[in-house]
């Protein structure tokens, strides 16, 4: 059937939309996992919502499995093609379509980068708070359909929270429209939500209505050093009771990864003289700098009095606020020295994270290869990233299996913003109980009775 839909899909769509054979690049072969490279049959891009549509259906009518794919940044697999299948790729479906300045929105195209949307909301005035390292290829679709996270989750929330309308393309073709402008809308049930964190298995988002917050003049950039876990949490206690609720970021980091990307990224430095065990990067947004400055300035001052920390530094300029942050995303330029590298991305109870880090340090040390593990994250949003590696690759499976049997024993989460995909699957059970498989499976058959859409990601085996 498959070169009888090639052709149907040609005749039925704008010259150029369809690629195969030797016009297939590979970057459609894998997404940024760089596990298990896979060339599609072909990859289509439709360059509107009624030929994602058109595609659809015609894939739904010969039972052609197909793997949805946007910037291909996704760490999880869910992006990379399997044996067989079709890549349906949302580069051309981009664009912004209107802002709204009265409901403070933003409608857009799934395809679209996230930087042009963050780009389009500043020149209107505005902020479209979602911020990801990988702005500039991420799509506003796949942010969607993963329920992205990022650095401002702790004021903003997850991107759950910044979608209030959305139009998807269900696996037989069936458009859902529901671009609702309203921030209250109990109209039956909130559809959006099927189709929010659920990773293309249920249906290709193809529009969205975004929110957006005014536009803050105001940022302060602090470094704080720290004692220890508990004194951090004190810290960002007394920063969030404080500041009414201009928190904007509060990213902690272990000494193990601070001074990792210190030693292997020359052009950074520390700006304190000593080593410390934790350290905070914190930044607060609001409406008037001189004030704000002095407000973070007098909690760190009393941080210190109260030795909640040891030391803290506050950028004196915008070059100096991109140093401190350039520590914090210094990751990605050392993932080429901690081959094969396990990337971990977990969320845990506050109050659970530093009992799993202790009993997951100790299984560690018992562990016939030395093991690095790089522990950065978020906290006041539970999330925990852990760049791990022996540079061995025949522990991969034991330090999964450690890892994941660690966060279902402390109540955690095995994806925090990352996704399931297909890499994580199979740990799914130690996150959500039987029930919880089971209607998810159910929800899956509804939706895409003949199982086209995005198969062997999120849902594990059956056991």
């Amino acid at each position: 059937m498959t070169p009888e839909l090639i052709a149907t899909l040609r005749q039925r769509l704008p010259e150029g939309t369809v690629l195969t054979g030797a016009d297939v690049n590979a970057r459609h072969h894998v997404d940024f996992s760089h596990e298990n490279a896979c060339a599609p049959l072909a990859v289509v891009r439709p360059a509107s919502p009624a030929e994602v549509a058109t595609i659809l259906a015609e894939c739904h009518r010969a039972r052609q499995r197909v793997v949805v794919q946007g910037g291909l940044t996704g760490l999880a697999g869910g992006a990379t093609p399997q044996e067989g299948e079709i890549a349906l790729s949302l580069e051309r479906l981009s664009g912004i379509e209107e802002i709204d300045p009265q409901a403070q929105t933003l409608t857009v195209l799934a395809g679209t980068p996230l930087q042009t949307v963050q780009q389009a909301a500043r020149d209107a005035g505005f902020l479209f708070p979602m911020d990801l390292g990988a702005r500039g290829s991420c799509t506003i679709g796949g942010n969607i359909a993963t329920n992205a996270g990022g650095n401002q989750v702790i004021r903003f929330g997850m991107m759950r929270n910044l979608v209030l309308g959305l139009e998807a393309v269900l696996a037989d073709g069936t458009i859902v429209s529901s671009m609702n402008k309203m921030l209250k809308n109990n109209a039956g049930y909130d559809l959006k939500q099927l189709f929010i964190g659920s990773e293309g298995t249920l249906g290709v988002v193809t529009r969205a209505v975004l929110r957006l917050w005014p536009k803050l003049p105001s940022k302060v950039t602090a470094l704080c050093a720290l004692f220890g876990f508990d004194e951090a949490v004190a810290l960002l206690h007394a920063l969030q009771a404080r500041l009414g609720g201009r928190l904007s970021a509060f990213e902690a980091m272990w000494e193990s990864y601070f001074h990792y990307v210190l030693e292997h990224l020359h052009t950074l430095s520390s700006p304190f003289d000593a080593r410390h065990p934790l350290y905070a990067l914190v930044e607060i947004e609001g409406t008037d700098h001189e004030a704000d400055r002095a407000l973070l300035e007098a909690v760190l001052v009393e941080a210190l009095q109260t030795r909640t920390i040891a030391d803290a530094a506050i950028a004196q300029s915008e070059r100096e606020s991109q140093s401190f942050w350039a520590i914090r995303d210094g990751i990605g330029e050392v993932t080429p020295t901690l081959q094969p590298l396990l990337a971990f991305d977990v969320s845990l109870p506050i109050d659970s994270m530093k009992g799993f880090l202790s009993s997951l340090d100790a299984a560690l040390g018992r562990q016939a290869r030395p093991v690095t593990n790089l522990v950065f994250g978020h906290i006041g949003d539970s999330n925990l990233h852990l760049a791990m590696t022996t540079h061995d690759a025949r522990d991969s499976e034991p330090l999964c299996d450690l890892v994941y049997d660690a966060i279902g024993a402390h109540g955690g989460s095995i994806s925090a913003e990352h996704g399931v995909g297909t890499l994580r699957r199979h740990y799914l059970h130690h996150s959500r109980t039987g029930a919880e498989l089971e209607l998810m499976r159910r929800l899956k058959a509804a939706l895409d009775p003949h199982g086209i859409l995005n198969v062997e990601r999120v849902l594990p085996l059956e056991r």
